[in-house]
């Protein structure tokens, strides 16, 4: 019988893709980070081209904005994973352009111009990268009974977008037909057959060969479009405040109240990269310097015209569903990014992925960050305390954008921020926790 020396069991540890800090093999290492970075592509572009079609710039604007959105979320995802001092959480994290922001920036962009957009982006990155930075002194507001019902939201509210996404994506004219749907389905039993009967690399990697065949089928019967493709420039290079940056109190507020309570996304983000790919909560250091990461690169966003930037809440899911926690495989991601950015062409082609392709595989991932969550909470006690912040927190955050009539009166801010779902539902979690009275007694189902 042979025993694995110390020598050996560390070379195996550092090849290890379990490893937080391994750096695996570049052949399996590059493959790993590539679907990373499939899984977010379209999300990350998405609000570039909203807001972009809101303020009724033109086609170069657009296209200029969307190379900006890659290019920042690669530096943005390096920073994040490989850390710069105090700044990044050291975590399998992907960076990317945040969803949150859009109802608020809109009317801001359309009212006061895209310059007070990007300068109320800016102090809103500032706010969020102090709450990082005194975030050790209020971990208080977090416990996991807050953290875990956080990451349940998350993956809560972004179930019915991967349904979207299924379906042929928001506002497709054929939502819904048979086409979109065998897509989506071959995704979705390639990957899970994949994960659950594959070894190796064929395991975690099985989310990209789901991608991977569905594109190859979506080419083969002309369900993918090309023309961006042929279009595209060889290479476009970042400017720095080529739109510029505007600062209107009006404009100013409302983004930074919106950052702050974003910070909460942020900290379940973390909270479920951790349950669900390492099994622990996270330590202060980790969500200190996550939150902090998270705002200053929305501070080089703005400089470098794009929006505020949050961890992806579908790359969460990938590290739970894969397993894969090594913060370089995320790296290379962060690479292919940067990369995507100054080479317009080779965007457009991650770009032309039909939705239904990817709904297959992010419904999946969705499904995994509210596990994550429900693993998180598994290690509180369930007394009638925690039930109910739990409760109320989930009944706020799905009731809510489910009933928009209730809010129907309230200024458009105000209703961009409930309709949400996750800051009023955090902000229950927090609250609650904080005001209801602590007790000792396990909930009983007779009481």
């Amino acid at each position: 019988m042979t025993t694995e020396s110390p020598a050996d069991a560390t070379a195996r540890r550092v090849r290890s893709t379990q490893d937080v800090d391994a750096m695996p093999p570049l052949g399996r290492a590059i493959p790993l980070g590539l679907q990373h970075v499939l899984a977010m592509f379209v999300g990350n572009v998405t609000v570039p081209i909203i807001i972009a079609g809101a303020a009724d710039l033109s086609a170069e604007q657009t296209t200029f904005m969307i190379q900006a959105a890659m290019f920042v979320a690669g530096v943005a995802t390096l920073v994040q994973s490989l850390g710069l001092g105090p700044i990044g959480a050291r975590l399998p994290i992907v960076m990317g352009t945040s969803f949150g922001f859009v109802p608020v920036l809109i009317p801001i962009a359309v009212g006061m111009g895209l310059p007070a957009a990007l300068g109320a982006a800016l102090c809103g990155g500032v706010a969020m990268a102090l709450v990082g930075l005194f975030l050790p002194w209020f971990r208080f507001l977090f416990p996991p009974v807050v953290t875990g019902t956080f990451v349940i939201m998350l993956g809560t509210l972004l179930m019915p977008v991967g349904l979207a996404y299924v379906g042929g994506g928001f506002g497709a004219e054929d939502f819904g037909a048979s086409h979109h749907l065998l897509l989506a389905g071959l995704v979705l039993v390639i990957t899970l057959g994949l994960h659950q009967f594959g070894r190796g690399i064929w395991s975690e990697a099985a989310p990209l060969i789901g991608l991977l065949a569905g594109y190859a089928t979506a080419t083969a019967f002309g369900l993918v479009d090309v023309s961006a493709i042929g279009g595209a420039a060889w290479l476009s290079l970042p400017t720095p405040l080529a739109i510029g940056l505007e600062f209107h109190w009006a404009a100013v507020l409302p983004v930074v109240l919106l950052a702050v309570v974003t910070c909460a996304e942020s900290i379940g983000d973390i909270a479920g990269t951790t349950a669900g790919g390492l099994d622990r909560p996270p330590t202060p250091k980790e969500l200190s310097g996550g939150v902090m990461a998270d705002g200053l690169a929305s501070v080089f966003a703005a400089i470098f015209n794009a929006f505020p930037q949050i961890s992806f809440s579908q790359n969460v899911g990938m590290v739970a569903l894969t397993g894969v926690v090594s913060r370089f495989v995320v790296a290379i991601g962060g690479a292919f990014l940067v990369i995507a950015g100054l080479l317009p062409k080779l965007g457009a082609i991650v770009s032309s992925i039909p939705n239904a392709v990817l709904g297959g595989a992010v419904v999946i991932m969705f499904g995994m960050i509210a596990s994550a969550g429900i693993k998180m909470l598994s290690h509180i006690s369930f007394n009638r305390r925690n039930m109910v912040i739990i409760g109320v927190s989930l009944s706020a955050a799905i009731g809510l954008p489910a009933q928009e009539g209730l809010y129907a009166e309230l200024s458009d801010n105000l209703q961009a921020i409930i309709e949400s779902g996750l800051i009023p539902g955090a902000l229950c979690a927090i609250v609650l926790n904080l005001i209801l009275p602590r007790e000792d007694r396990a909930f009983r189902s007779d009481v």
